[in-house]
């Protein structure tokens, strides 16, 4: 049975967040890393262990936004799990394989709300390169691309989010994967100006026909730490085998 495993665009999704209740100057330029980690057996007898180091470059521009994201991973497990697709052929005996990941690329165009805006509607569309090596199941080879449709509404203290979208995923030799609707829906609260809180559900489709949907609860806290630095930091709980059984991580952003 194929299972699926962590996404990155619940990622997206906090980093999106972030960057709305920053919302740094047009014309600003941003640098974010930071370390996820997810570990769960996805239906096996065996866990499979991720450690996913990205690195990602932004540049925003009156409506525009575009992000370009170049990753290191290491996987600890039965060497049949690759992220965000789930199994691939049959386990084998445990190993440990590192590298670069794949890069994804993407574009942001704000199509209502804006600086300053109580209601904020995004359309991005996404592309990730099959430039992990495949193999050492770091990647299938092959490229996916994605749009989806972002959606922040603020009153007071409190914003709601919500994503809806669509991917199509590349199909690597001896396998049919599915192109799947994914989304999230959560909120977070603004305790102080530099301090925020928040939860989000995070949900997809089976990428295989006899595989499970995902679903994932984050908790999440976001932190400012001066006019350029801020911090994020979450956990994560999955519910399905197409879900790890827990992670976390922390992201770091600099803006200029």
């Amino acid at each position: 049975m194929q299972k699926r495993i962590r996404s990155s665009h619940l990622l997206a999704a906090l980093a999106c967040l972030a960057a709305f209740q920053v919302q740094a100057d047009p014309g600003s330029f941003s640098f974010t890393t930071g370390l996820d980690y997810s570990t769960g057996k996805y239906g096996g007898t065996s866990s499979t262990t991720i450690w996913y180091l990205p690195l990602t470059g932004k540049y925003e521009t009156d409506a525009w936004a575009f992000k370009l994201t170049v990753p290191y991973i290491r996987i600890t497990g039965p060497g049949n799990i690759i992220r965000e697709v789930g199994t691939l052929g049959s386990a084998g005996e445990r190993t440990t394989q590192s590298g670069t990941g794949d890069v994804v690329a993407s574009a942001t165009y704000n199509l209502s709300g804006g600086r300053g805006a109580s209601t904020v509607v995004d359309l991005t569309g996404k592309v990730k390169f099959g430039t992990a090596d495949d193999t050492k199941g770091l990647g299938t080879g092959k490229n996916d691309y994605a749009v989806q449709l972002d959606g922040f509404w603020t009153v007071s203290r409190f914003t709601a989010l919500g994503t809806v979208g669509y991917k199509v995923l590349g199909d690597p030799p001896g396998s049919d994967l599915r192109n799947v609707f994914y989304g999230t829906l959560g909120f977070s609260y603004k305790f102080t100006p530099q301090t925020s809180a928040g939860l989000i559900a995070d949900v997809r489709e089976k990428t295989t026909q006899t595989g499970d949907r995902q679903e994932e609860l984050t908790l999440f806290l976001s932190q400012k730490y001066s006019q350029n630095w801020k911090a994020q930091f979450y956990v994560v709980k999955g519910y399905t085998d197409s879900s790890p059984s827990g992670g976390g991580g922390a992201m770091v952003t600099y803006s200029f």
